[in-house]
């Protein structure tokens, strides 16, 4: 699935895990315009921030 066919807030993970750990989960955010890209924050550290695209391939189907 791609980035930009989630929701906002919805989880994910940039890796094809089974049962990740709280580090490996990221929460989709807002849209950056500037950058074109859609800022993700980790789910166990919420000040941790990251820019992906909309194009990059995430995982949804995990068990948390």
């Amino acid at each position: 699935m791609k980035l930009k066919d989630l929701k906002k807030g919805d989880w994910f993970t940039l890796k094809n895990f089974s049962e990740p750990k709280d580090n490996q989960v990221w929460i989709k955010n807002e849209y950056n315009r500037s950058s074109k890209k859609y800022i993700c924050i980790r789910y166990s550290d919420i000040s941790d921030l990251k820019e992906v695209s909309g194009d990059k391939e995430v995982y949804t189907n995990f068990t948390f």
